[in-house]
């Protein structure tokens, strides 16, 4: 047992944050300053046979002589000077929550003992599909939240992970990811929320409020334009102009911080034009602190520091990485103190180490861990028969998938008629449950490395739910092939099953893993957008006989469909939708629940098509002849259908001629023409005719997610502030240009009935970096 020094300034909770954060840095030696600006990650030193093929190896590959080098060093050792982060506790190897709790209080008694002043470390962990530990609920991937159109909902998800989070002891959360999608065949398309900064940014900052509001800490991820990869390698260059960078790729990370009030944000691995992330003061000081008032920690994603020498090559040893590092303006570096070591002193000014230990120390008192009665033990206190996937958390989980599917086309047999004899289940996503998970749920991050700890979780495939939803049909089922690989030696099965069936439902998609070792995930890029392995060729044997086939893709991106849209009864997109996931699927086939969701990206049409986003100026998103290659795609972005039907009428813009420092409304009638209840979601677009720099064909500028009883109708107004037409000028200046504007409201990008024209009348006017408007305000009123 620690004990813990006389009561002093810094634990007196009575006193203001600052007053106390700087009585404790005066007391602080510099080789304690710097101990806060480590970490050490103690459930990675396993690099045995078990672990040979673990994202941790595979993450440092390129630096082997670096990980030899940190990752034997013991916890004492390492903390020697006091330590700022724990790595990972509970998610690198299978723990229950009284074991992780055990171990949170082990390591943090150990980091006192070495703590002249008694300082505790952040623990953090990840938490994108939930809180990535063994027996937490999997919820859907973040690609999916961005299909339900629904803030408040993954506030709500996000909230319920941060208490799960909380009582066993965590500080800080690694989410979200605020990466825009720029080109699909990236394998983290599916930790992402979608193509559109504006539903990434509202979506994002709906978490960070959520985990956030649990004491946790929210860490926005990746800073800036990692999924904008040439090639859409993992970690690859970016090769990237400023403008694209400020109008497309940043505003989701400014939105989070600015409207929620995030707490910390993480690097991205890559070089945009040359300049590494991690040592770019541009991005992290100037932008992110001077510009945008951002008071938070910068943590440095797992190993990015010493990638500066290892990989980047900018660096010539990890001395010089850290000092490149803390200078652009990062404060703690993770997993593990490999740059930030004493090694600095006298290499860097001791300002910049007060700088960085400022903002780590704030969090500490923030979180409590300098109050005088703080105790490791009281910090786990609520581990004593914590259920990390409660009832209500499976219900929220249910809840989030059933909101979450697409519904591309209904075809001629959705949803399913009753009476059915029998229904053929082909696929490898029907019954493998680690198909509905993403890559950092615990299942599939770590589970495969202990193939004899099961799942933790319970969840039903999507067989078994059908089975239970459609009791009084029989259901035969058959793999056919599996996500990867060559192997068609099942196909025979699987078209037999589909012949003797009425109908047969394929579910085809994706196996999230890491570094190649699954389709989608990190380190699993795609070459094209066609269905992995002999999928596609599965789908068109089933297709063949006649019998009417439903394809269900769970994915954690969109695949090219064009060759099969045509030719199926019918298609859904489940975006990974997380542990209920096969019920939420059984619900919407069966027609039980009436999908309501839209894709935040689009569904291609053929394999190879490029680009991968509708936000493109003309030449990038329109036939205009001048190539063969046609970028429409598939399914637009927020297409997505109902059992029932819908109608967006009667346009009203409240002003025809506005001030560019004015704002307008934009009113439309949405009314459930069909005969049951269901939701549609209101998408309200802007189109600049004409601008000094080339501007997207339409953007969207407002979303609302209404739900109507059969015959109801309601009135939806966006309130629209001239400054979200603001864009990046010739001169790099953010600029609301005056001119005309076309206002288009629908149901997706390409089906907009609702037309009008604003004209921006006044000067052009420069927009501020603090006072701009983010967010379209939405108003839903019953008629």
């Amino acid at each position: 047992m620690t004990t813990r020094p006389a009561h002093r300034p810094w634990q007196d909770p009575a006193l203001p944050v600052g007053e106390r954060v700087d009585a404790l840095l005066a007391e602080m030696t510099l080789e304690e300053k710097i101990g806060q600006l480590g970490s050490r990650w103690v459930g990675n030193d396993m690099q045995d046979e078990e672990t040979a093929d673990s994202e941790e190896t595979l993450n440092v590959a390129p630096m082997q002589d670096v990980f030899a080098a940190s990752g034997t060093i013991p916890l004492e050792e390492a903390s020697r000077h006091g330590l700022g982060h724990l790595t990972r506790v509970f998610g690198s190897y299978p723990l229950t929550p009284a074991e992780g709790a055990a171990e949170v209080v082990r390591q943090q008694h150990i980091v006192l003992a070495n703590s002249r002043l008694s300082i505790p470390a952040i623990v953090h962990e990840e938490c994108l599909t939930g809180f990535t530990t063994f027996g937490a609920t999997v919820y859907p991937a973040a690609i999916a939240w961005g299909a339900t159109f629904d803030p408040e909902l993954v506030e709500r998800m996000a909230a319920a992970i941060g208490r799960d989070m909380a009582a066993v002891g965590v500080h800080q959360g690694l989410s979200p990811v605020l990466d825009v999608v720029r080109d699909y065949r990236w394998g983290r398309v599916e930790e992402t929320i979608g193509e559109d900064p504006y539903l990434v940014g509202l979506l994002g900052a709906g978490y960070v409020r959520g985990l956030q509001s649990a004491g946790v800490i929210a860490t926005l991820k990746h800073f800036a334009g990692y999924s904008a990869s040439r090639g859409a390698r993992n970690h690859g260059p970016v090769p990237m102009g400023r403008r694209e960078l400020l109008d497309i790729i940043l505003p989701t990370f400014e939105t989070a911080i600015r409207e929620a009030g995030a707490g910390s944000v993480m690097n991205s691995y890559s070089d945009i034009d040359g300049l590494p992330a991690v040592a770019d003061p541009w991005l992290f000081t100037e932008l992110l602190r001077d510009r945008w008032g951002f008071t938070g920690t910068v943590v440095s994603d797992y190993w990015a520091v010493p990638f500066l020498a290892s990989t980047h090559h900018v660096a010539t040893d990890m001395v010089d990485a850290g000092i490149q590092s803390l200078t652009a303006g990062i404060d703690v570096e993770l997993p593990d103190t490999l740059g930030f070591s004493t090694d600095l002193i006298g290499r860097v000014p001791e300002e910049l180490i007060d700088r960085a230990v400022r903002r780590l120390l704030t969090h500490k008192v923030e979180l409590g861990l300098l109050d005088a009665d703080w105790t490791p033990e009281k910090s786990v206190a609520a581990a004593d028969g914590t259920d990390l996937d409660s009832r209500e958390n499976r219900e929220l989980a249910r809840e989030l998938a059933e909101r979450s599917i697409v519904l591309l086309d209904a075809g001629s047999a959705l949803p399913l008629a009753p009476g059915l004899t029998k229904i053929a289940v082909v696929g490898p996503a029907a019954a493998d449950p680690r198909t509905f998970m993403g890559c950092y749920a615990f299942p599939n991050h770590v589970l495969p490395r202990y193939p004899d700890a099961g799942l933790g979780i319970e969840v039903s495939t999507a067989v078994d739910a059908l089975r239970a939803e459609l009791p009084d049909t029989e259901i035969v089922y058959e793999r056919g092939c599996a996500v990867i690989g060559d192997d068609r030696s099942g196909f025979a099965a699987a078209v037999d099953a589909a012949r003797d069936a009425d109908l047969t439902v394929a579910l085809v998609g994706d196996l999230a893993g890491l570094f190649g070792h699954g389709t989608s995930g990190e380190g699993c890029d795609a070459e094209d957008l066609s269905l992995p392995g002999v999928q596609g060729a599965l789908i068109d044997e089933l297709l063949a006989t006649g019998k009417p086939v439903v394809v269900v893709v769970v994915s954690g991106r969109p695949y090219a469909l064009g060759s099969v849209a045509d030719r199926t009864a019918g298609l859904v997109q489940a975006f990974m939708p997380g542990e209920e996931g096969g019920a939420a699927i059984a619900g919407i086939l069966s027609g039980r629940v009436n999908p309501g969701a839209k894709l935040p990206v689009q569904i291609p049409r053929h394999a190879g098509g490029q680009p991968g986003t509708y936000l493109q100026p003309s030449l990038g998103a329109e036939n205009t002849g001048v190539s063969n290659l046609d970028p429409a795609p598939l399914f637009a972005f927020g297409h997505g259908r109902s059992y029932t039907t819908f109608e967006v009428d009667d346009l009203r813009i409240s002003a025809t001629d506005v001030p560019t420092d004015g704002e307008f409304t934009v009113t439309v009638r949405v009314s459930n023409t069909g005969g049951r209840a269901g939701d549609e979601v209101v998408q309200l677009y802007l189109k600049d005719l004409v601008a000094q720099v080339t501007r997207p064909v339409k953007q969207l500028t407002g979303f609302a997610r209404v739900p109507l009883e059969a015959g109801e109708a309601k009135d939806v107004t966006f309130t629209v502030h001239a400054d979200r037409t603001a864009f990046t000028g010739r001169d790099f200046s953010r600029v609301v240009e005056p001119g005309d504007l076309d206002v288009l409201v629908g149901t997706s990008a390409d089906d907009l009935p609702c037309t009008g024209r604003v004209t921006l009348t006044g000067p052009l006017r420069v927009v501020g970096d603090r006072d701009r408007v983010l967010v379209t305000p939405v108003e839903v009123q019953k008629i």
